[in-house]
């Protein structure tokens, strides 16, 4: 496959038999009686698995979950986020990735000791240099205690709750004073969902804290809850490096970025680190996956979601939800299965 047949669906998908997306149809068979076989040991039998080449649907194997039924994304979200940040950058509402936190979202400074989400989890004079690429590659240390800004990798939710609410609060979009009148959807609407026809809901989650917790500072995330084909969408668009059709959704250099470990990840992590770039799953140094395409990159989600992007192999795999309790993510075998397919 190259990059001149890239097809992009309308209401609907173009379907294609294996073969005529070059895939082997035997080795493809083996990879989905690999999964039934997992589903019957493990004891869960739901499941939906899209495999998407070229821009075609390949395959969907549905059990127990209806297609048309959107679940909540959860954390893979946060590879969403990254792309909206990607695109205020060029949009200039924000003038760089390594702009401060604190000139977009002061408000994020004003969480002081037994206001935070458990003891000992609080604003500390560190965070005030924190920026919103240490933020989007869960390098920030907001509210760690003992952790420097750009040296510590620590996957948390809330870096990203006030990364989102400070590109929000640049299009004056949030109000901390009025938490449930968020507008940042609007911006995921206007410039992602639309753009590719997308149909996905929303839902906003926060944690459980004590009475005295300002939630309404660090807390509100913004989730997505989506079908497996909708999430096939986002994989295509990033697959593209985020053009659609003939419009550059999501900067292309921004993209290519973020899809590679951070640097500040490399520079100051244990190897076995190396695997996140911003808000996005990395390959490139092959610690995700020793036996996956270096180039390949994933939106990973609490619940088994799971949005897997091949630029080599032209392809995008979804989970949603996948089997991990039986088949971690991180042994990738059902992709590894996938990906032999298109050898």
């Amino acid at each position: 496959m190259t990059a001149n047949t890239l097809a992009f669906p309308g209401a609907q998908w173009e379907r294609v038999a294996p073969a005529d997306a070059g895939m082997d149809p035997a080795k493809l068979d083996e990879a989905k009686q690999r999964l039934v076989r997992d589903a019957e040991g493990s004891g869960d039998s739901r499941y939906r698995v899209v495999i998407v080449r070229g821009g075609r649907l390949v395959a969907e194997w549905n059990s127990g979950v209806r297609s048309e039924e959107q679940l909540r994304m959860a954390s893979a979200t946060k590879s969403i986020f990254s792309s909206v940040l990607g695109i205020a950058i060029e949009d200039g509402r924000i003038e760089s990735a390594d702009s401060r936190l604190i000139d977009y979202y002061p408000e994020a400074m004003d969480v002081p000791e037994g206001t935070g989400p458990k003891p000992g989890r609080h604003v500390f004079p560190k965070n005030r240099d924190t920026t919103l690429r240490q933020l989007i590659s869960n390098t920030s240390g907001y509210m760690k205690p003992g952790e420097e800004p750009g040296r510590v990798f620590h996957y948390q939710s809330f870096g990203m709750n006030v990364l989102i609410h400070a590109t929000a609060k640049a299009y004056g979009l949030y109000d901390p004073s009025k938490p449930d009148e968020s507008g940042y959807t609007r911006l995921i609407d206007d410039w992602l969902r639309g753009p590719i026809g997308a149909t996905w809901g929303y839902y906003v989650m926060n944690f459980e804290h004590g009475p005295e917790a300002r939630t309404n500072i660090f807390g509100y995330y913004d989730g997505v809850a989506s079908t497996a084909l909708d999430m096939a969408r986002l994989g295509l668009l990033w697959l593209n490096w985020g053009r659609w059709e003939h419009t550059q959704v999501i900067p292309e250099a921004w993209l290519r970025e973020a899809t590679r470990t951070a640097l500040n990840i490399v520079e100051n992590c244990p190897r076995e680190q190396w695997r996140y770039g911003y808000g996005f799953w990395t390959n490139d140094y092959g610690e995700d996956s020793a036996n996956l395409p270096r180039d390949s990159y994933a939106a990973v989600g609490a619940g088994y979601q799971h949005i897997w992007v091949c630029p080599s192999f032209d392809l995008v795999v979804v989970q949603s939800p996948g089997l991990w309790a039986s088949q971690e993510a991180k042994d990738s075998v059902l992709l590894e299965a996938i990906a032999e397919a298109c050898a």
